[in-house]
């Protein structure tokens, strides 16, 4: 009951915050929504944003934080964390739905009523965006909400946590961050802050609750805590100044409402960095520290209903609405090279994943074991692919030519995946982590090898899947309208770059992996499934070159580039691009195959060879023996 009172009267604070502005729709130019209205879109905001980090947070302690049975059963303390997941992901996801049609009432001025009894609301949620990403956000709620009635194992926990995470993703996806100039780089900024804050926020409730149900906060369970702290308070706070920086101008925080919050902002995150300095190792002022967060939350909710100061000063071009910024030079090899701008959620994944492996590497050879200097190469240039391909100048003109763009495509689908795979991140991490113990939470370990060996691993790397999801991905995204949404929105194209990349390592995983794949085919069986997804690249490339339909074209011409006269042009170049270089590297593939075949030939014959030496040959006696009787019989 405490924490529904808590809940209720932080809605209630974020409810009262949002009246003191009201001058967001004479600036906005929209008709001024009901009082009604107004508290309930920031109250429920305000329940959803808090239920959803405590759901999330509820289903990490169960699943990364406290012990599991040897069976995989969650514990005492995982089970009443689970449930009470549960019924934070349905108080969260009641929020959600409810918010839809409020939302819609709020931006487009209507009353509630007319927006519920209207001939198509789903296309005025679809239209406005806000109100179908909260919708969105409410059936992933649900989910969650009915997986915790039946999950009792900690991984199942895990992917929980995993959808509720990509849960809270839609309306940041659509928000403030998402429009008008550097929209690219404020909307991976605020799909990071969500997710960041919902995790402090939900790792802090989750400790509370546990010391409150008499658990301790120590050994690993404190340990990963503060690693998860650690964590998503920094990348909280970078990705709040990444939005600070795009949405003001400099001298507005003072002189508007959303820059006095912004600056209440600041202070709240001094004031809970200065309580996480004092909590010390031994976790004390958890509950402070919580109070301090939560008030972040009533905040950020006023501040959701303010408008930024940049949208009070200039207009945009047509390329920073589009786009987020301007292409005023053609493209050449030379901008290829130095026109860079980085792309934020991709250039940190691989940040981190380069530092892991490194790190791994370093740990192998501190204790004087072996790691193949290729196999870093490999994993190395793979990441190196991908920064190419997403923030130099390949990346930064990539959403407004068809041809570059098929460059980035061709190099996250087939070179990245490629490189990766044979770096064998799987290998050096399971070499270099060590089992949980007894007694103790599942640690990385046993998080990988459930991963690699879930029935989900072995139905996406089954050839017949990954060679489907492999040639089909060109087809249905640019011959039907997903390619022109996936270069509206920004957060479409990024979910396109990493389904590029997913899709190409789980194709190149089992054939020239280094990896132990889930299915695995022997080498011949490898080389015909490379072989029969070879020509549909070309018949790709010819059919992008043969065609006089503009792919994505009405996008295209509202982004009208004047140093771009011909764009069914561009777009013919673009299907020889997918032609020429969908061959080549399969070529290499087939070439790398047939010399890993060859040398895993060499390796069974010196086996053979070794055995035999031990033996006398026994298994070549035990064949003449076989022959003899086998005469013998015949006479």
């Amino acid at each position: 009951m405490a924490g529904i009172g808590a809940v209720a009267a932080l809605a209630a604070l974020a409810a009262a915050a949002t009246l003191l502005d009201t001058q967001m729709y004479a600036r906005l130019g929209i008709p001024v929504a009901a009082t009604g209205t107004q508290v309930l879109v920031a109250a429920l905001r305000a329940v959803v944003v808090l239920t959803s980090a405590a759901s999330l947070g509820s289903l990490l302690n169960a699943a990364f934080l406290v012990p599991a049975q040897p069976s995989g059963t969650v514990d005492a303390a995982g089970y009443r964390a689970v449930r009470r997941a549960g019924w934070c992901a349905a108080a969260a996801g009641v929020a959600a739905l409810l918010l839809a049609p409020v939302t819609a009432a709020d931006l487009s001025g209507a009353a509630l009523t007319d927006v519920l009894t209207g001939a198509d609301p789903l296309s005025t949620f679809a239209a406005l965006e806000e109100p179908m990403a909260w919708l969105l956000t409410g059936v992933g709620f649900a989910v969650v909400a009915l997986g915790c009635a039946w999950a009792l194992r900690w991984w199942e926990a895990a992917l929980l946590a995993a959808v509720a995470t990509v849960s809270l993703l839609p309306v940041p996806a659509v928000g403030q961050a998402a429009v008008g100039r550097g929209h690219d780089w404020g909307t991976d900024a605020a799909v990071v802050q969500a997710v960041a804050l919902a995790v402090w926020l939900g790792v802090l409730v989750a400790l509370v609750l546990h010391r409150r149900y008499g658990g301790g906060l120590d050994g690993p369970l404190w340990r990963r805590a503060r690693i998860l702290l650690a964590g998503s308070g920094s990348a909280w706070m970078l990705s709040t100044l990444v939005l600070a920086l795009q949405l003001t101008v400099p001298g507005s925080l003072p002189g508007t409402a959303w820059g006095r919050w912004q600056l209440a902002q600041a202070g709240l995150a001094a004031l809970a960095l200065a309580l996480w300095a004092l909590a010390g190792r031994r976790g004390r002022l958890l509950t402070p520290l919580a109070a301090v967060s939560a008030a972040v939350v009533v905040v950020a909710g006023a501040m959701a209903h303010s408008v930024p100061p940049r949208f009070l000063v200039r207009g945009d071009t047509d390329g920073e609405v589009l786009i987020g910024y301007d292409l005023p030079e053609p493209f050449s090899a030379l901008r290829a090279l130095l026109d860079w701008r980085l792309n934020i959620l991709l250039t940190v994944a691989a940040v981190a994943a380069v530092a892991l492996y490194l790190h791994g590497v370093r740990v192998l050879r501190a204790r004087g074991d072996e790691w193949a200097t290729g196999r870093t190469a490999a994993w190395l240039l793979g990441w190196l692919v991908l920064e190419l391909a997403t923030s130099s100048g390949l990346g930064r003109y990539a959403p407004g030519l068809f041809s570059v763009h098929m460059i980035s495509h061709m190099a996250l689908n087939m070179l990245a995946p490629v490189l990766l795979a044979l770096g064998g991140p799987v290998t050096l991490a399971l070499r270099v982590l060590h089992p949980a113990g007894r007694g103790n939470p599942p640690g990385p370990r046993e998080w990988l090898t459930t991963a690699v060996a879930s029935p989900v691993a072995r139905l996406l790397t089954h050839p017949l899947v990954a060679l489907a999801l492999f040639v089909g991905s060109f087809y249905v995204l640019y011959f039907t309208p997903l390619f022109e949404a996936s270069l509206r929105y920004h957060w479409a194209h990024q979910l396109m770059y990493l389904h590029f990349l997913a899709v190409g390592y789980l194709f190149f995983w089992p054939l020239v992996g280094t990896d132990h794949a889930p299915v695995r085919l022997p080498h011949l069986g490898r080389l015909a499934v490379l072989l029969a997804a070879m020509p549909f690249h070309a018949f790709f490339g010819i059919a992008l070159m043969s065609m006089d339909d503009l792919i994505g074209g009405e996008f295209y011409r509202s982004l009208a580039l004047p140093w771009l006269p011909d764009l069914l042009a561009d777009q013919k170049v673009g299907g020889g691009i997918a032609w020429a270089t969908g061959e080549v590297p399969m070529l290499v593939v087939v070439i790398a195959l047939l010399v890993q075949w060859s040398r895993e030939d060499e390796r069974s014959a010196t086996r053979h060879d070794r055995k035999a030496d031990r033996d006398d040959d026994a298994e070549l006696g035990a064949y003449n023996e076989m022959l003899a009787r086998l005469s013998q019989g015949r006479r």
